[in-house]
């Protein structure tokens, strides 16, 4: 690796470090001085590089985080608008209204009365009943009728068993990939080309798995953060954009699936339909999807996967 690579790797692997904090304390005084320190920069060349490899000002990642978490936890209801805006960081109830409102075009009371989105197809947001709706929950007229019931079951349906139990914590190294989901083969790509050479690809433990840290329902496909994951069973030295994390254990509803390339939305919509009915609502840790076997050596070239979804009771 030639110094210029070694570097920049070393920059994106420091500002993964400080998203990871961000998620971390959420409800904590943030400033851009402990941002900094997070990653071992000056503020001022700080913001610059941040800024640069993100796309976003520190300022603006951490409050569009802020709003987007307050989206999903106005969601499930669970919580007063009052105590979601503390939980995710605001001083106080106006300030976070403002910000919201800006956010979404609506008030956070508006966006908790209105459409959630269960389903997509092409990167668009479907209700239950198959309303096309804006990711603030507002249906959009559409100059067609919605889908036929036979569309619209060959949108969501698979044939699968989900059930609900528990999946261990486990410790992976992850290189993070942000924007669509087909191309986190890039990441893997650079896992492995780390890993192979090191022996921890070839493990019987060495399992792969893809954690989501942000809802496409909320978060611009462009903007959500996926890790491309190798689990591992000893304490292994990282560097550059290579990163360690520990994933966390707990009660999951877990759809397992045997897919091409091109069915991952239909699973996750599976998924979806399976939480309407279900009694449970999505909990607040990682989504992932952990793979069985490799997708190549299968003769139909499908991946063999569990959709793993954090639960608890609605």
């Amino acid at each position: 690796m030639n110094p210029e690579e070694r570097s920049r790797q070393e920059y994106i692997s420091r500002i993964n470090k400080v998203m990871d904090y961000i998620e971390k304390n959420i409800d904590k005084p943030i400033d851009l001085q402990t941002l900094a320190q997070t990653a071992h920069f000056s503020p001022y060349h700080f913001h610059r590089i941040f800024t640069f490899l993100t796309g976003e000002t520190p300022n603006n990642f951490l409050l569009r985080v802020r709003i987007e978490k307050s989206a999903y936890m106005l969601r499930n209801k669970e919580h007063s608008i009052g105590d979601i805006a503390y939980r995710c960081g605001f001083n106080n109830v106006s300030t976070f209204s403002r910000t919201f409102r800006k956010f979404f075009n609506v008030t956070a009371k508006e966006f908790r009365k209105s459409e959630k989105a269960v389903y997509t197809k092409d990167n668009l947001l479907y209700s239950k009943n198959g309303q096309l709706i804006s990711k603030n929950g507002q249906v959009i007229s559409q100059n067609h009728p919605q889908f036929c019931s036979v569309e619209f079951n060959n949108l969501i349906i698979m044939n699968t068993k989900i059930e609900v139990k528990e999946m261990p914590e486990m410790q992976v190294i992850y290189v993070r990939h942000r924007g669509q989901f087909y191309e986190i083969y890039k990441a893997y790509e650079k896992l492995f080309r780390w890993a192979g050479p090191r022996g921890l690809a070839d493990k019987p433990e060495a399992k792969t798995m893809t954690v989501y840290h942000d809802d496409p329902s909320v978060t611009d496909i462009m903007n959500v953060r996926q890790d491309a994951c190798l689990v591992v069973t000893e304490d292994v030295k990282t560097e550059g954009e290579i990163g360690k994390m520990t994933v966390d254990g707990g009660k999951y509803a877990v759809g397992r699936f045997e897919i091409g390339n091109e069915e991952f939305q239909r699973a996750w919509n599976t998924m979806c339909q399976w939480f309407t009915e279900s009694g449970y609502q999505a909990a607040d840790a990682n989504t992932y999807e952990l793979y069985h076997n490799n997708h190549l050596e299968h003769p139909e070239k499908k991946h063999i996967v569990d959709i793993c979804i954090p639960v608890k009771p609605l």
